[in-house]
């Protein structure tokens, strides 16, 4: 049976420029970046080689790179790091995000808000397409708030937001401006970055999404920013985030980027006209209804929902025809709860319980976008008694 994934937004196929330069840092010797002799010398070399791509990518300075875990503890750093440095020399400290933030973002001010009385989060309301109200964050603004965290793309729906006005408003309506945050996570497979968030404080990537390894990612710090380290010991990264650096993944990440940098445009045009394929072909379909016409969306991302069908009966009938795709954020694990997202959009329940994401990348083909129509319209179809 063939395969056709349409998972990208969950994790994107390994690149093999990625295997092969990263296979150099995976076996015998591969010396500590902090350390003195010639084998960590030369993975130190390899380490600010890839802080320098990195940095490129998001048009920022070497030294504002931060290498992590991966997407989520690069969110978790900005947001706990930050708010637990403004905490200590202040006796409120407000942590603003949008509605349809992904869980690394809404997760880590939940939980400082849990941990610490003095912190308090507040959330921007979006409007049906899930874009951000800008008349929202302005009145959540305060002389009291540490951050704002505005995700440049919705892992979900794909939905980009207006990081400029989001910036402006943060920088201009609270004396000394606010510090602000963007997950460019679902951002970056798609979006010039150097652009997009140029007027961005701090910059959260990962590698999985754009072919690179998982568990890598960075934060990026475009100003100088002060911030907390959330885990401490050792003085690696500048004393940002302690923990000897893994040189494979920080070389995979990089390549990873490079590639990106290399094939953003033919990609984003050619996966551009797959996008409209795809749309136009669900509009003959029964009670199908894409996501968020009315906002600008990547080109990888198509979100629609089915009236009176649920997304784990569309899911296990799409597997069993090889199609790979999934309902919300495949971070959730499988759990069967409404989308935080869909919710904020005032998408109704009903409607919401047969949502599905299907996403594209570079390796996504017109024949795969064949063939998932001609298999999806079936599923639908069948599941109506119409087949």
């Amino acid at each position: 049976m063939s395969l056709y994934y349409f998972d990208h937004a969950a994790s994107a196929p390994r690149r093999d420029e990625v295997a092969d330069v990263m296979a150099r840092w995976q076996h015998g010797v591969v010396g500590n970046p902090s350390g003195s002799h010639r084998a960590a010398r030369e993975a130190r070399r390899a380490v600010e080689e890839a802080r320098d791509e990195v940095a490129a990518f998001v048009g920022a300075k070497p030294g504002g790179v931060i290498f992590t875990g991966g997407g989520t503890e690069s969110c978790d750093l900005a947001i706990a790091g930050v708010a637990n440095h403004h905490r200590r020399s202040h006796e409120r400290t407000e942590i603003i995000i949008s509605r349809v933030e992904h869980h690394a973002v809404v997760d880590a001010a939940e939980m400082m808000a849990r941990d610490f009385a003095s912190v308090i989060v507040r959330y921007v309301e979006v409007d049906h397409d899930g874009v951000v109200d800008l008349e929202s964050l302005e009145s959540a603004l305060s002389v009291d708030t540490a951050l704002v965290s505005v995700m440049a793309v919705n892992n979900e729906t794909g939905v980009r937001q207006p990081l400029d006005a989001v910036n402006a408003m943060a920088k201009s309506l609270i004396p000394g401006g606010v510090p602000t945050h963007t997950d460019a996570v679902a951002a970056a497979p798609w979006l010039h970055l150097p652009l997009v968030t140029s007027t961005v404080d701090m910059i959260s990537i990962c590698a999985h999404k754009i072919g690179g390894p998982v568990s890598s990612g960075a934060l990026i710090l475009r100003n100088d920013v002060a911030l907390d380290a959330v885990v401490p010991g050792g003085g690696q990264e500048r004393g940002r985030r302690g923990g000897t650096v893994d040189v494979a993944a920080a070389v995979g990440l990089a390549e990873a980027t490079r590639i990106v940098r290399q094939e953003i445009e033919e990609v984003t045009d050619r996966v551009l006209d797959l996008q409209s394929t795809l749309v136009a072909a669900l509009a003959f379909l029964p009670g199908a209804r894409v996501t968020a016409l009315g906002a600008l969306r990547v080109p990888g991302t198509v979100h629609v929902t089915f009236d009176g069908l649920a997304s784990d009966e569309l899911l296990f009938l799409l597997d069993q025809e090889g199609v790979c795709a999934s309902a919300a954020a495949s971070c959730s694990s499988g759990a069967a709860e409404a989308s935080h997202v869909l919710a904020a959009m005032g998408v109704a329940p009903e409607r919401a319980r047969g949502s599905l994401r299907l996403s594209m990348g570079a390796e996504t083909t017109t024949d795969d976008v064949d063939a998932l129509i001609r298999i999806l319209s079936s599923v639908v179809y069948r599941l109506r008694g119409e087949a």
